[in-house]
Protein backbone atom coordinates (compact mmCIF):
# COMPACT_ATOMS: atom_id res chain seq x y z
CA UNK A 1 0.00 0.00 0.00
CA UNK A 2 1.31 3.56 -0.82
CA UNK A 3 1.32 6.02 1.71
CA UNK A 4 0.34 9.60 0.65
CA UNK A 5 0.85 12.55 3.06
CA UNK A 6 -0.95 15.25 2.23
CA UNK A 7 -0.25 18.97 1.91
CA UNK A 8 -1.75 21.14 4.04
CA UNK A 9 -4.00 22.52 1.64
CA UNK A 10 -5.76 19.06 1.03
CA UNK A 11 -5.86 18.58 5.10
CA UNK A 12 -7.92 21.99 5.07
CA UNK A 13 -9.86 20.94 2.72
CA UNK A 14 -11.04 18.44 4.30
CA UNK A 15 -12.27 20.15 7.38
CA UNK A 16 -16.03 20.49 6.11
CA UNK A 17 -17.28 16.78 7.01
CA UNK A 18 -15.06 16.78 10.07
CA UNK A 19 -17.04 20.17 11.47
CA UNK A 20 -20.61 18.13 10.91
CA UNK A 21 -19.39 15.50 12.97
CA UNK A 22 -22.47 14.47 15.64
CA UNK A 23 -22.41 16.54 19.09
CA UNK A 24 -24.39 14.60 21.08
CA UNK A 25 -24.51 11.07 19.90
CA UNK A 26 -21.86 10.07 17.69
CA UNK A 27 -20.79 6.12 17.27
CA UNK A 28 -17.32 4.36 18.12
CA UNK A 29 -15.79 3.08 14.81
CA UNK A 30 -12.83 1.43 16.15
CA UNK A 31 -11.03 0.02 19.44
CA UNK A 32 -7.42 -0.50 19.09
CA UNK A 33 -5.25 -1.95 22.30
CA UNK A 34 -1.55 -1.41 22.24
CA UNK A 35 0.06 -4.55 23.89
CA UNK A 36 3.35 -3.24 23.53
CA UNK A 37 5.39 -0.30 22.17
CA UNK A 38 4.51 -0.26 18.51
CA UNK A 39 2.11 -3.22 18.63
CA UNK A 40 -1.55 -2.89 17.47
CA UNK A 41 -4.44 -5.01 18.14
CA UNK A 42 -7.84 -3.97 16.75
CA UNK A 43 -10.72 -5.32 18.70
CA UNK A 44 -14.02 -6.16 18.12
CA UNK A 45 -15.17 -5.41 22.08
CA UNK A 46 -12.95 -3.93 24.86
CA UNK A 47 -13.02 -3.98 28.92
CA UNK A 48 -12.96 -0.46 30.40
CA UNK A 49 -11.21 -0.23 33.98
CA UNK A 50 -10.92 2.59 36.20
CA UNK A 51 -7.89 1.51 37.14
CA UNK A 52 -6.04 0.51 33.76
CA UNK A 53 -7.75 1.71 30.76
CA UNK A 54 -8.49 -0.54 28.05
CA UNK A 55 -7.55 -3.93 29.71
CA UNK A 56 -5.10 -5.33 27.77
CA UNK A 57 -3.32 -1.57 26.92
CA UNK A 58 -0.04 -0.67 28.26
CA UNK A 59 -1.11 2.63 29.15
CA UNK A 60 -0.28 1.78 32.82
CA UNK A 61 2.75 -0.26 31.99
CA UNK A 62 4.85 1.03 29.26
CA UNK A 63 6.52 4.01 31.54
CA UNK A 64 8.07 1.39 33.75
CA UNK A 65 10.63 0.38 31.68
CA UNK A 66 11.85 4.17 31.73
CA UNK A 67 15.09 5.29 33.22
CA UNK A 68 13.81 6.63 35.71
CA UNK A 69 10.25 4.32 35.48
CA UNK A 70 7.10 6.95 34.51
CA UNK A 71 4.31 6.93 36.82
CA UNK A 72 1.06 6.82 34.40
CA UNK A 73 -0.72 9.76 33.39
CA UNK A 74 -4.29 9.17 34.75
CA UNK A 75 -5.59 11.97 33.09
CA UNK A 76 -4.24 10.48 29.36
CA UNK A 77 -5.67 6.78 30.54
CA UNK A 78 -7.75 6.92 27.11
CA UNK A 79 -7.35 8.39 23.74
CA UNK A 80 -10.00 9.31 21.31
CA UNK A 81 -9.72 10.65 17.90
CA UNK A 82 -12.63 11.76 15.59
CA UNK A 83 -12.78 8.89 12.97
CA UNK A 84 -13.68 11.44 10.12
CA UNK A 85 -9.69 13.03 10.66
CA UNK A 86 -8.16 9.84 11.04
CA UNK A 87 -9.93 8.79 7.42
CA UNK A 88 -8.57 11.81 6.18
CA UNK A 89 -5.11 12.30 7.43
CA UNK A 90 -4.38 8.06 7.26
CA UNK A 91 -6.25 7.38 4.22
CA UNK A 92 -7.30 3.79 4.45
CA UNK A 93 -8.63 2.48 7.66
CA UNK A 94 -6.09 0.25 8.07
CA UNK A 95 -3.83 2.83 9.09
CA UNK A 96 -6.01 4.04 11.51
CA UNK A 97 -4.35 2.58 14.04
CA UNK A 98 -0.67 3.77 13.57
CA UNK A 99 -2.65 7.50 15.19
CA UNK A 100 -1.92 5.49 18.54
CA UNK A 101 -5.35 6.11 20.03
CA UNK A 102 -7.48 3.63 21.98
CA UNK A 103 -11.31 5.00 20.33
CA UNK A 104 -11.99 6.29 17.01
CA UNK A 105 -15.61 8.09 17.29
CA UNK A 106 -17.42 9.62 14.71
CA UNK A 107 -18.47 12.37 17.05
CA UNK A 108 -17.66 16.40 17.78
CA UNK A 109 -14.42 16.29 19.95
CA UNK A 110 -14.02 20.04 20.07
CA UNK A 111 -13.02 22.23 22.89
CA UNK A 112 -16.73 23.94 22.68
CA UNK A 113 -18.46 20.69 22.18
CA UNK A 114 -16.41 18.60 24.92
CA UNK A 115 -15.07 20.87 27.18
CA UNK A 116 -12.81 19.14 30.23
CA UNK A 117 -15.09 17.56 32.74
CA UNK A 118 -17.80 16.34 30.08
CA UNK A 119 -18.49 12.52 30.65
CA UNK A 120 -19.64 10.08 27.97
CA UNK A 121 -21.62 6.94 27.72
CA UNK A 122 -19.85 3.92 25.36
CA UNK A 123 -21.65 0.68 25.61
CA UNK A 124 -21.74 -0.12 29.74
CA UNK A 125 -18.60 2.11 30.64
CA UNK A 126 -18.80 6.20 31.05
CA UNK A 127 -15.31 7.85 30.80
CA UNK A 128 -14.74 11.19 31.43
CA UNK A 129 -12.89 14.27 28.84
CA UNK A 130 -9.84 15.49 31.07
CA UNK A 131 -7.91 19.10 30.61
CA UNK A 132 -4.79 17.05 29.17
CA UNK A 133 -4.07 18.39 25.65
CA UNK A 134 -3.17 15.76 23.04
CA UNK A 135 -0.84 17.09 20.58
CA UNK A 136 0.75 13.80 18.58
CA UNK A 137 4.50 12.91 18.71
CA UNK A 138 6.99 12.11 16.24
CA UNK A 139 5.62 8.96 15.27
CA UNK A 140 2.51 11.40 14.01
CA UNK A 141 4.74 12.93 11.53
CA UNK A 142 6.79 9.61 10.47
CA UNK A 143 2.95 8.48 10.05
CA UNK A 144 0.80 10.97 8.61
CA UNK A 145 3.49 13.97 7.68
CA UNK A 146 4.80 17.05 8.95
CA UNK A 147 1.70 18.88 7.56
CA UNK A 148 -0.87 16.81 9.05
CA UNK A 149 1.15 17.39 12.96
CA UNK A 150 1.26 21.38 12.06
CA UNK A 151 -2.22 21.17 10.83
CA UNK A 152 -3.63 19.44 14.11
CA UNK A 153 -1.89 21.60 16.11
CA UNK A 154 -3.00 24.82 14.34
CA UNK A 155 -4.78 26.94 16.01
CA UNK A 156 -8.27 25.38 14.39
CA UNK A 157 -6.51 22.07 15.20
CA UNK A 158 -6.25 22.61 18.64
CA UNK A 159 -9.51 24.40 19.36
CA UNK A 160 -11.71 21.41 17.23
CA UNK A 161 -9.11 18.39 18.85
CA UNK A 162 -8.15 17.24 15.71
CA UNK A 163 -5.46 15.77 17.10
CA UNK A 164 -7.61 13.94 19.70
CA UNK A 165 -8.79 14.15 23.14
CA UNK A 166 -7.63 12.70 26.57
CA UNK A 167 -9.64 10.80 28.73
CA UNK A 168 -10.04 8.63 32.12
CA UNK A 169 -12.21 5.97 32.70
CA UNK A 170 -14.92 6.24 35.33
CA UNK A 171 -17.54 3.24 35.41
CA UNK A 172 -16.16 0.12 34.08
CA UNK A 173 -18.04 -1.65 31.72
CA UNK A 174 -17.95 -3.48 28.05
CA UNK A 175 -18.13 -1.51 25.04
CA UNK A 176 -18.44 -2.70 21.56
CA UNK A 177 -17.21 -1.18 17.73
CA UNK A 178 -20.73 0.35 16.55
CA UNK A 179 -21.93 1.04 20.30
CA UNK A 180 -23.00 4.77 20.42
CA UNK A 181 -20.97 7.17 22.73
CA UNK A 182 -23.19 9.67 24.02
CA UNK A 183 -22.96 12.86 26.56
CA UNK A 184 -24.91 11.71 29.77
Amino acid sequence: MEVKHLPMAELAAGLGPIRHAPADRGCLELIVRRPAIGERQVLATGELDPVVGLVGDNWSTRGAAATPPRVPNPQAQLTLMNSRVAQLVAGDRGRWPLAGDQLYVDLDLSLTNLPAGTQLAIGSAVIEVTAEPHTGCRKFVERFGADAMAWVNSETGRALCLRGINSKVIRAGRIRVGDTIAKC
